[in-house]
């Protein structure tokens, strides 16, 4: 039930870029439960179809919330080109989410705000660190390593897989 966590420092196995898809809901409005619930209900049901499709690029998801009236889901993919497949695939249950909240807009705008974004990382441009944790976050969705494995300090974790500055005045060196 509860993951067992991993002794001492790790970090995470990704490789390459990492997209990062951010998407919530606030409530503006609690007693519009009619327009805000079906959306509330909509984005588990999306998680569980990618779940079921290892093809679908969702390496791991974390569900969260902010406030009595914010939830948000923060979601890694293989790539962009598969998140964008998914969102624009006319049999999957996210474009026909999206052709509901769309065809009730005029009312729902009021009573429910929605958001997303969607974020790119090359390497070089993210570092991840895990003191006696569980796989969660980045090392869930793509495994753990030792935390040696990619370097000791943040500037060496962040180098990896990048350019790199040389000594100063030598401009970038390839690692």
């Amino acid at each position: 039930m509860f993951a067992k966590p991993i002794p001492g420092r790790t970090t995470a196995a990704a490789e390459g870029n990492v997209v990062l898809f951010l998407i919530g809901m606030r409530i503006n409005h609690f007693w519009g439960l009619h327009h805000w619930l079906p959306v509330f209900v909509a984005m588990p049901r999306m998680l569980r179809e990618l779940s079921r499709d290892p093809e679908s690029g969702l390496l791991g998801y974390h569900l969260l919330t902010g406030s009595p009236r914010t939830y948000y889901v923060v979601q890694y993919w293989e790539s962009e080109e598969k998140l964008l497949k998914y969102a624009a695939a006319p049999r999957q249950l996210h474009r026909k989410a999206w052709s509901t909240v769309n065809r009730y807009e005029a009312k729902s705008r009021q009573h429910v705000g929605l958001w997303h974004e969607t974020y790119i990382v090359p390497p070089g441009n993210y570092e991840v660190i895990y003191g006696d944790m569980p796989p969660y976050g980045l090392a869930a969705a793509t495994g753990t390593l030792p935390l040696e494995r990619r370097g000791r300090t943040a500037r060496q974790r962040l180098a990896h897989g990048s350019r790199t500055a040389g000594p100063a005045g030598a401009g970038p060196v390839e690692k």
